[in-house]
Formats: C-alpha cells, sequence, structure tokens
C-alpha cells in the first residue's frame, strides 16, 4: 500500500490517522485564489494549467490535506466538445441551447484527449509538485447530473424537462446517457493517466429522483461507468457522491463504487448498518456548521468520528462542498483535529 493515507483508508487499511479532503476546497473562499484567479468564466481560469495547477496546490499548502482535488468542473468535457455551456457566476452552469430533442444529442460527439489537455496538463503539474503520500483526485460529473443542466439548460428545482424525456422518451434519454457515460469515462481515464491516483464521481442531483426512477434510468449507466473505470484502472478507487441521496444508498452501493460519499443527512453508523459493516465512507461534516465557527465545527468534526468508531474505512470530508463565506481557519483547525484525534487512538 503507498504511503497515502487517503488510498490506505478507501482500501480499508488503517492509515497513520484519518485522511482529510474537503470538495470545493479550493475555490472562493482562499484568498490565495481570488490573487491568481482572474476574471471571467471559471472555464478560463481551468484552461490555463499553470493557473489551475496553483488553485489545485493552494489548499494542500494551507491545509494539509491528503488529497489535491483537480481545480476543474463537471461541464468541462461537454463544453470541450462545443456543446455550447459555460458557468455562469451567481447561477451554474448555462446552456445557450438546452437539449431538448433527439437530434440534440448529436450535438454532443466523443470526448477526444486533444479536447482536454489543459486538464490533464494540469494534473501532471500537481503531481509533479506534491510528495507521493498527497494522493491527486481527479474526478467527473455523473452522466444523470451532467444530463440534468443540459436538458433544463440551468440548474433546476424541479428537473421537469428531465424527467419529461426520461418518461415520455426513454430511447433517447438512454442514448444521452450513453453518451455522457462514454465522456465522463474518457474524461476520468485521461486524469488517471496523467497521475491522479483516484476519482470522485459526482452525481450531485440524483437526490431530485425516486429510487425507481433512479434504478431504471440511471443506475445502469452508473455501474457501467465503475466498470469501465475499473477495467481501465483497477487499482485506482472512486468515489459516489450525491446530495440528499439516502433513500438512493442502496443503489448507490449496486454501482460498483469503492466509497460512498456520504451526505451529513446520512449517518456512517447507519449507512454501514444498511450496506454492511466493511463499507468505505467518506464524510460528511454539515459544511454549515463550518460557517458557525471553530467551536461548533469541531464539536461537529468530533461527532462525526465517534460516529465512525474508529473504522479504518473512512475519509475525513464535509457533507457537501465548502462554502465560499467559510473562514480557512475553521477548516485549518477541523483537519489539525481530525489528524491528530485519530493518531492519538491509533485509528
Amino acid at each position: 500500500m503507498s504511503e497515502s493515507a487517503f488510498l490506505a483508508a478507501t482500501a480499508g487499511c488503517r492509515a497513520r490517522y484519518t485522511p482529510v479532503w474537503f470538495m470545493r476546497q479550493a475555490g472562493r473562499h482562499l484568498p490565495e485564489y481570488g490573487e491568481v484567479r482572474g476574471e471571467g468564466s471559471i472555464l478560463d481560469a481551468i484552461r490555463q494549467p499553470d493557473v489551475s495547477a496553483e488553485i489545485t496546490l493552494q489548499p494542500v499548502r494551507r491545509y494539509g490535506v491528503d488529497a489535491a482535488v483537480v481545480f476543474s468542473d463537471i461541464v468541462v468535457p461537454v463544453h470541450a466538445v462545443g456543446f455550447g455551456i459555460d458557468v455562469t457566476p451567481g447561477i451554474g452552469p448555462v446552456a445557450e441551447r438546452p437539449l431538448r430533442s433527439p437530434a440534440d444529442i448529436d450535438r454532443l460527439r466523443p470526448l477526444e484527449p486533444g479536447d482536454v489537455t489543459y486538464v490533464t496538463d494540469t494534473v501532471a503539474l500537481v503531481r509533479q509538485e506534491l510528495p507521493d503520500e498527497v494522493t491527486v483526485l481527479g474526478f467527473a460529473g455523473a452522466p444523470f447530473t451532467v444530463a440534468s443542466y443540459l436538458v433544463e439548460g440551468r440548474p433546476s428545482r424541479t428537473y421537469e424537462h428531465t424527467k419529461a424525456m426520461m418518461h415520455n422518451d426513454a430511447p433517447s434519454w438512454h442514448r444521452l446517457m450513453d453518451r455522457l457515460t462514454e465522456s465522463a469515462a474518457t474524461f476520468i481515464s485521461l486524469q488517471l493517466d496523467s497521475g491522479a491516483g483516484a476519482f470522485q464521481l459526482f452525481d450531485s442531483w440524483a437526490g431530485a429522483l425516486s429510487r425507481p426512477d433512479y434504478d431504471t434510468f440511471v443506475q445502469p449507466h452508473t455501474t457501467r461507468l465503475f466498470a469501465e473505470l475499473a477495467a481501465r484502472h483497477p487499482d485506482a478507487p472512486g468515489i459516489h457522491f450525491g446530495v440528499g441521496c439516502d433513500h438512493l444508498l442502496e443503489s448507490f452501493a449496486t454501482t460498483g463504487a469503492g466509497v460512498i460519499g456520504l451526505d451529513w443527512r446520512t449517518g456512517i453508523a447507519d449507512a454501514r448498518r444498511r450496506l454492511g459493516a466493511d463499507l468505505a465512507v467518506q464524510g460528511n461534516l454539515d459544511p454549515a456548521l463550518v460557517l458557525a465557527g471553530e467551536k461548533v465545527a469541531l464539536a461537529g468534526a468530533r461527532a462525526v468520528l465517534d460516529d465512525n468508531a474508529g473504522h479504518p474505512a473512512h475519509v475525513f470530508n464535509l457533507g457537501h462542498g465548502v462554502n465560499p463565506g467559510t473562514d480557512p481557519g475553521v477548516l485549518s483547525a477541523v483537519v489539525d483535529l481530525v489528524h491528530a484525534a485519530t493518531a492519538e487512538r491509533g485509528e
């Protein structure tokens, strides 16, 4: 096993302490981020490997986290093939012409390595700068979550167009999901080839689906994606994460993911009770508790560690991304607490 505490934990092996990283750890809450980010769309910054690598490295330097998640975005692959989508500040991904017809699916050509060299160059630069014990973490948006942005045209609370396509034109829906599955597999594989040691699949909005809809319209494609990546990169652990997905937990467990990411609504002990005592999990401090100040955040972190009860297969994280108004000093204190508390207890 590598010296990486992160990789040890994902394999269920005892590490020197519980590893920590934070979703959206490289971003707006860091003052140093603003100094190098520049103006314009986030996609403009992502297209500059030196800038993107620096942003990726900033939280590792500041916090001493155990994984460096690549500074990128879930819409990078579909943007790179010219679908016509950007990330609008204050809104999120916005498509100029939403995908509403079978013909629109043809606008999603296959992703080629040359489309995202700026991402693979970023991964290589980050890997070169970090010691072996810090894992570089690649990622992609899961097919459903990316599809929801393409079909709705922007973030949605109802997913009305997405669900209408699922139920009114299932063949087109599955063809769309096939395209996005292939795109995500290529995107993650390229990151792993370039130096990433693990990956996370963000199905952030899968919680908007009922379990029957998830099992029918999403789970087969997610399962195929994890299977393809396992075949190409058998030593790279994959994390599956979604928000508000407690009702989908058993379905998530059938996708082939090595680690299940939990938001703050699902307890770690409860997840293992439902899915098996050896389940590798990631999470799950409520990011709002970090906004409440150091005392509250540290109490929440201790509660997460207590819920895990010393199990080696635990990667500490928030239950969603770091909020923009987060005090970096509070996150530093959380990292120090988790590392020190678990090292003292021999976890």
